[in-house]
């Protein structure tokens, strides 16, 4: 059996200094590495200013070029392909997740994902299958990885808690279709998670600066300062 990749990554500390009271985690997209979010967390601060960030870079050198990262190949871009990369690259970020948090002594309701992309399919998976919820998950421009893609099927044990999500999507997302936005909000919502969406107006795959503000209030919503 092959042994789980210990995953690591660029990390900014909390901008107060001294012992952060909460953790960012920041999962980037296919082809990219751990470099291309990490500047998010100074970009969020301000609102943040106890937090520490880390990005961390996916396990797989990418398949189809000498540079970049995959979360999991990303070939035929359907259900079951996307099903079984979640699945597959799911122990190594989940230990990542438990070193970090006992790294900075946190518990896990001080944790919040971002993810972009193919690190939204491993925030959303990773995050709703750890037994005590998250603080929060942040995805942008991603989807809602489903066995087969049937809604019912993620009911049981591949959600086990249920922390508050938000989606942010481009309407003109040429990557990954925006109608991924809405089959992403109606599955998450029979499983009973709060999930909210956005749709930004002519963004492509990508971030804007609307989509940075909505993701930056809705992080220090779920980790507020602690007294």
């Amino acid at each position: 059996m092959a042994a789980t990749p210990l995953l690591d990554g660029p990390r900014l500390a909390p901008r107060s200094g001294g012992a952060p009271d909460s953790l960012v985690v920041l999962l980037h997209g296919y082809g990219a590495d751990g470099r291309d979010l990490i500047d998010l967390g100074e970009l969020w601060g301000d609102k943040l200013p106890r937090t520490a960030f880390v990005s961390p870079h996916a396990p797989e050198p990418l398949g189809i070029a000498p540079v970049g990262r995959q979360w999991f190949a990303y070939v035929e871009r359907n259900d079951r392909e996307r099903w079984t990369g979640v699945q597959s690259a799911h122990a190594a970020l989940d230990a990542f997740l438990d070193a970090e948090l006992a790294r900075h002594r946190l518990p896990p309701g001080r944790l919040a994902l971002v993810g972009f992309s193919q690190g939204t399919m491993m925030a959303l998976h990773t995050g709703l299958a750890r037994p005590v919820p998250l603080a929060g998950i942040l995805g942008y421009s991603g989807l809602h990885a489903v066995p087969e893609g049937r809604a019912a099927d993620i009911a049981g044990p591949v959600i086990a808690s249920r922390p508050p999500v938000l989606l942010i999507h481009g309407d003109a997302d040429e990557v990954i279709p925006p109608q991924a936005l809405p089959r992403a909000l109606a599955s998450l919502e029979a499983a009973g998670v709060p999930v909210r969406g956005h749709l930004s107006r002519g963004l492509g795959h990508g971030i804007d600066s609307e989509g940075l503000l909505l993701g930056g209030a809705f992080l220090a919503e779920c980790l507020p300062p602690l007294r």
